[in-house]
Order: C-alpha cells, then structure tokens, then sequence
C-alpha cells in the first residue's frame, strides 16, 4: 500500500511509520525535517497547516493522522490531499467526560474533561471535523500508550528508579487503576482496521487495566529489581512525584477484542520498553521528579 504518515519521528507516529514501512508498504511521512528521520520511508517535508500544492498529483491508499490535535489541523490535511481510500485519526481517551458513568463506551457523549482540558476538547474537535468531511474515516481511542521511542517521562522514570535501586514513592496504596495499549499492538489494530472495513467507525482499544502498584512492579521486573513501596499522603499532589493524575478511568474494549483478541501481555511489553530505553535514554526529557522526592518526601 501507499501510505501517508502524519509525523513520523517521534512516539508513535515514529513507530507507525517504521512498522508499515518494515511490513513491505510504501510509507511517506508529512513533517517540518526538524528531526532525524527514519530511513525507510519518503518524507514530504511540509507543516500540515501550510501544505498549499504538496500533496497534488498523489494519490493514498491510507492516511494514518497522527498528529491532529485540533479541528483546523484536520481541515487544513484534508484540504492539502488529493485524494485517498481510506483514513484513520488516531484520537483519544480523553474526549470522554471523568463525570461519565465508566467504563466508558464508543457511543458515550464526548466532551470536557477536567483533567485533560483543551487538549481533550481540541481532540473532540477534531474528530467532529473528519466525521463531518470523511464520514466513512476510522478513530481510535487508546488509553495511555507506551512502547518502544515513547519520549514522554513514564515508564522511564519508573526504569529510573529501579536502575537506582531507589525506593518508590507510591500514591497513597497504590490501587488506583491504570490502563495501557502497547504501540506495536496499536499498528496491529490499524492493520485489521484497513483490511476489514468494519462497519463500526470510532474504536476504544486497549488493555485490561492494572493497579498503579501492579504497573510499578513490572516496571522494575523489567529491570530485574523488586521495588520498596513507601506511600505518600493522598492530599500531597501527586503529579509533582509520579507521572499520572490522580484520575483513573476505563474504556471498554469489547469492539476491540471482537476483531483483535489477543494484546501484548503488560509484561513483555514493558521489558521491550525498557531494553530500547538503556540504549535511547537520551531521547526521554526527564522530568524532576527525583528533585521534588528529595526536597520534600525523602
């Protein structure tokens, strides 16, 4: 197939674009060149709110949009394509409402989130804008993604700690759940998505969801170490020691599950995780958590 990738050199898009590029297609990626890319795919060196004639004269046999974050960022791709078969917004579990009953379901009303603000919002907006234009285009809703190239501080603060042999500051019992989708099993998905054409559009996807405590352990399992749980004071703002709110949600997966049953277990891809993260640590911008934890609970 002929692809176009939005992004292309960070995350996910970076690891999309690398595994439909490895599966045999002919995969090009829409960015500004400001970052190294990856060496078996087409760039198209353009920003997405300034395409104009870039795109004239190809034709795509899919558009994978990963990088929409607001409604002008899908008008202005959709404006610059000249045609395309089949189109896959990768969207959010943040365009649910917390005050929804959970779990939260496709069919639920989208909106407001307080602990997710514009960005949630943004993305409801843009999911109305292709809905309105591509009515037949496919979103997906993960929850928090991790993986291999994630450059967001999360699970390597946790690897951090366990290289550290360092205690782990836990929100209160640690019971609050946390759940995750595997960026490997996100390109699967989008493979079943593209080859079947199901009749059902927008897609929760998913893990089961583990304790905030269980995800630390295989966190550190990863690393070979087992981690000493001290708990801090549910009042103390956790964001300021760990790298999640104080917010636990549930999306329900079942549509998921009926066209793709089988998920990376938490643990294997954890352990994928962290050996990409000893040779790349330099790609993940740290965040001080470590700083707060020796100022203020050590």
């Amino acid at each position: 197939m002929k692809i176009l990738i939005t992004g292309g050199t960070v995350f996910v898009s970076k690891f999309v674009a690398q595994h439909f590029a490895k599966a045999g297609n002919e995969v090009y990626v829409l960015n500004r060149n400001t970052r190294p890319q990856l060496s078996d795919v087409k760039l198209i060196e353009c920003d997405r709110n300034n395409i104009g004639n870039t795109l004239k004269g190809h034709h795509f046999d899919v558009v994978i949009d990963v990088t929409a974050y607001t409604a002008e960022d899908i008008n202005c791709l959709l404006d610059g394509l000249e045609s395309f078969d089949s189109y896959v917004m990768i969207s959010s579990s943040a365009v649910y409402p917390e005050t929804l009953a959970q779990p939260f379901k496709e069919s639920d009303n989208c909106g407001p989130n307080k602990f997710w603000g514009s960005y949630g919002t943004n993305k409801v907006a843009a999911e109305r804008a292709l809905t309105t234009r591509v009515p037949d285009a496919y979103i997906i809703r993960p929850p928090y993604l991790y993986g291999e190239y994630n450059n967001v501080y999360r699970e390597a603060f946790v690897f951090d700690c366990a290289e550290k042999s360092a205690s782990f500051y836990l929100p209160g019992d640690g019971s609050i759940p946390l759940q995750f989708f595997y960026v490997e099993d996100l390109c699967i998905f989008i493979e079943r998505v593209i080859e079947l054409q199901p009749i059902q559009k927008i897609f929760n996807v998913g893990n089961e969801p583990v304790s905030t405590r269980e995800w630390v352990e295989l966190c550190y399992a990863a690393a070979g170490k087992t981690p000493n749980f001290i708990s801090v004071d549910k009042n103390i703002e956790q964001r300021n020691y760990f790298p999640f709110y104080n917010y636990s949600y549930r999306l329900d997966t079942s549509l998921q599950s009926a066209i793709m049953p089988d998920l990376m277990p938490l643990d294997v891809g954890l352990l994928r995780a962290y050996n990409w993260y000893k040779e790349n640590n330099a790609e993940v911008k740290a965040k001080p958590y470590f700083e707060y934890i020796e100022r203020n609970l050590a």
